[in-house]
């Protein structure tokens, strides 16, 4: 435990950092996993919308120094190649002759 002033004020800015981090960093990942669970679901068009937010989120959590610059163009780069690609065509089902 600590004994000096300045290390129990450290202590408890970290809590707070660690508390404030932590709610950017789990808003971050639940916005990228709305938009993969949309692409799965092949809900295109309402992926796409929801990708400027995701790339906000992910920007902001930058900014904030959540994430390293090149992690979050990682993460936005690939939601951008997930979401650029066309839904495989429904292929007719085979019946018994």
């Amino acid at each position: 435990m600590a004994h000096h002033k300045a290390a129990l004020k450290s202590i408890r800015q970290d809590s707070q950092r660690t508390l404030r981090n932590r709610y950017h960093q789990t808003t971050m990942r639940t916005a990228i996993k709305k938009v993969r669970r949309l692409l799965d679901e092949n809900k295109m068009d309402e992926a796409r919308q929801l990708l400027p937010k995701t790339y906000a989120v992910i920007d902001r959590c930058v900014t904030k120094g959540i994430i390293h610059h090149n992690t979050a163009d990682r993460y936005k780069s690939r939601l951008t190649v997930a979401s650029a690609k066309e839904p495989p065509a429904e292929t007719p089902k085979k019946t018994r002759a």
